[in-house]
């Protein structure tokens, strides 16, 4: 159970200084929150509890897969609030929205070459 706090508190953290440096220097919240942090603990989380090798591979290969259909999204999302001039909720639900689809075209596209996510 003690270790389950240790993973809350160490995502809740990261979460909270991404935020609070983005407040101040948006480029430098970019970066950080760029970087494949929450990816990486969670492989080290997944060796720490002895997950198999094959499983950490499939995770790491997975991620990849579905960090490109989530790219767009940062891209929309501002251009919707600026160019539609519509509020940061309504932009994020469209960024959301056309991520859930891309994921699901990205899924089919990949089952045509044989692999499955």
């Amino acid at each position: 159970m003690a270790w389950y706090l240790v993973k809350v508190l160490l995502s809740a953290v990261l979460i909270v200084l991404i935020s609070e440096v983005s407040k101040k220097m948006p480029l430098l919240g970019s970066l950080i929150a760029s970087l494949p942090l929450i990816s990486v603990i969670g492989m080290i989380w997944m060796y720490g509890e002895k997950t198999d090798a094959e499983k950490i591979a499939s995770h790491s290969e997975g991620t990849f897969w579905y960090v490109l259909p989530s790219l767009p999204m940062f891209l929309v999302l501002p251009w919707v609030m600026r160019k539609w001039g519509v509020s940061f909720p309504i932009a994020m639900a469209v960024g959301i929205a056309l991520t859930g689809f891309l994921y699901f075209l990205m899924t089919r596209i990949l089952a045509k070459f044989g692999m499955n996510l």
